[in-house]
């Protein structure tokens, strides 16, 4: 059993990946929302997160460091040959050796909440024989299941993941009423297992489906899925930006 399954009280690390660089959303992270730039209202969520033991932003920008900086975050510049989130979350866990756990909470959700953090992290500390854990919710009233982009599990008996999907899963060929989870983007890790993450086998299913996640899983990895009952969508364009702030002005989150 590794170092850090044997810790009865692992230490567990809060990372925020973020890019400037973006197709359809130049310098989002910084994003302007009631007054304070997207990345510092995850920030936030996670230093409210009780399950984290540290928060730090990992870029590799100037003008992302200097804004974390302004707001009173931690930074670590990373390499800019990173070709995903993960790659980059990897050189954080080498840097912070000595943290068992690592949280990849996404710099383009502004409205996670603290609650959906420490859900995903406790799974992870409970459950130290899974490399991964995860988040879902169900669709809601008036979500479409269908669209691509809202990324489908299944799950077993024990809450692990089965299989991740753009496809509708499961098909509703039969009576027995099925719930469709709806995956959300925050995932734990095993320090020593992301270290090797990106040493795994190429996956066909990765490929096909483009979703990183299933590397894990083609490789006989596990990934506990924890289920809360909603959240809020995450920004991907200016469109998705202006709903976010319509969201927190009916919230009175911001005037």
């Amino acid at each position: 059993m590794a170092e850090s399954e044997q810790n009865s009280n692992p230490k567990v690390l809060g990372a925020i990946p973020a890019r400037y660089a973006s197709e359809r959303f130049p310098g989002k992270p910084l994003a302007m929302i009631g007054g304070k730039p997207m990345l510092q209202w995850v920030h936030e969520a996670a230093q409210k997160c009780k399950d984290l033991d540290h928060v730090v932003v990992a870029t590799d920008d100037e003008r992302i460091r200097e804004a974390v900086e302004a707001f009173g975050g931690e930074v670590l510049m990373t390499s800019t040959e990173h070709r995903s989130g993960t790659d980059r979350l990897a050189e954080v866990a080498e840097y912070y050796s000595d943290y068992d756990v690592i949280v990849n909470i996404q710099g383009d959700e502004p409205g996670i909440e603290p609650e959906l953090i420490g859900g995903v992290a406790r799974l992870k500390v409970e459950h130290p024989e899974w490399e991964v854990t995860t988040a879902a919710r169900p669709f809601e009233d008036g979500e479409d299941p269908l669209i691509p982009n809202r990324v489908k599990v299944v799950l077993s008996r024990k809450g692990r993941a089965l299989y991740f999907s753009r496809s509708l899963l499961p098909f509703p060929r039969g009576k027995t009423e099925q719930p469709v989870y709806l995956h959300l983007g925050i995932y734990a890790y095993q320090r020593d297992f992301l270290l090797r993450f990106h040493t795994l086998p190429d996956s066909l299913l990765e490929q096909t489906e483009m979703l990183e996640q299933l590397r894990v899983l083609e490789n006989d990895f596990t990934i506990g899925v924890h289920i809360c009952e909603g959240s809020l969508p995450p920004v991907d364009t200016p469109e998705d930006l202006a709903r976010i702030v319509g969201i927190f002005k009916q919230r009175k989150l911001i005037s």
